[in-house]
């Protein structure tokens, strides 16, 4: 009798909620790694390492950005979404790392390391951090009254390290007809293509907040963003990109 009085009282309360059944939300999951692509429209060994990031992008653990680099435009084609900010940016990783090496297709992985952008198993055993290293910080975002706010929080020790705060817009899909030169016919789709970089703000390991007008967000072409903190590299060269800290994308 108890039994049935329970499932009575639990009917009428289904009834008084009209029927639906409140779930409760699933954590949202935060990415471990940022995988950056440097490829080309003019690189004949680039097509698989982009058909690779569009799948790599479909995982919520990984952060998956394509930028199209210029230095192979020479080749007949020239790259509709090649920047010489990404090529200068490749570079710059390969001075800080130390070892010269560039080259399409490369993945970079957390602004450190580099493989081979096609290889699937070298990145996923990359982005697979050992204990006692990976992110230091978490990053929450939100938008509201106009603003995209950044929440960064240190995960278990401070940072020691000048780190800039860096907006990332991108769009999630380009698909583009190649035309001429070593992809010539070839139709290829880029995930998660960088529109441009922009530093938002500093970070100095202690939680921090910032506030920048959504207007920053709006990129021509981008539909999407994500947020990092890198690890100010200095050198000869200046102020290069160094390890990347923490990472965040947008809900949108």
């Amino acid at each position: 009798m108890i039994v049935l009085a329970r499932l009575v009282s639990a009917a009428i309360a289904l009834l008084l909620l009209g029927g639906t059944v409140v779930r409760a939300e699933p954590a949202e999951t935060q990415p471990k790694a940022v995988v950056e692509l440097f490829t080309s429209q003019g690189c004949s060994s680039c097509p698989p390492a982009d058909a690779l990031f569009v799948e790599l992008a479909r995982n919520p653990e990984l952060i998956a950005l394509t930028l199209p680099v210029t230095y192979w435009d020479y080749l007949g084609w020239k790259d509709t979404l090649g920047k010489d900010s990404f090529a200068k940016r490749q570079k710059y990783y390969a001075k800080a790392r130390g070892d010269g090496q560039v080259y399409t297709p490369q993945a970079v992985i957390n602004g450190s390391s580099h493989i081979v952008g096609s290889d699937k198993a070298e990145i996923e055993r990359a982005v697979k951090p050992a204990s006692g290293t990976g992110f230091v910080a978490a990053l929450k975002l939100s938008e509201e009254a106009g603003s995209l706010r950044v929440r960064i929080a240190p995960v278990d020790r401070l940072s020691e390290r000048t780190a800039g705060v860096w907006l990332v817009s991108t769009t999630r899909m380009v698909t583009v007809p190649i035309a001429r030169g070593e992809n010539q016919g070839k139709t290829v789709s880029y995930a998660n293509v960088v529109r441009g970089l922009t530093r938002i703000g500093d970070w100095n390991g202690k939680e921090a907040e910032l506030t920048v007008p959504l207007s920053a967000i709006q990129v021509p072409e981008a539909d999407s963003y994500v947020v990092l903190v890198q690890a100010d590299q200095p050198g000869k060269y200046g102020v290069m990109p160094g390890q990347i800290l923490a990472a965040a994308r947008s809900a949108r």
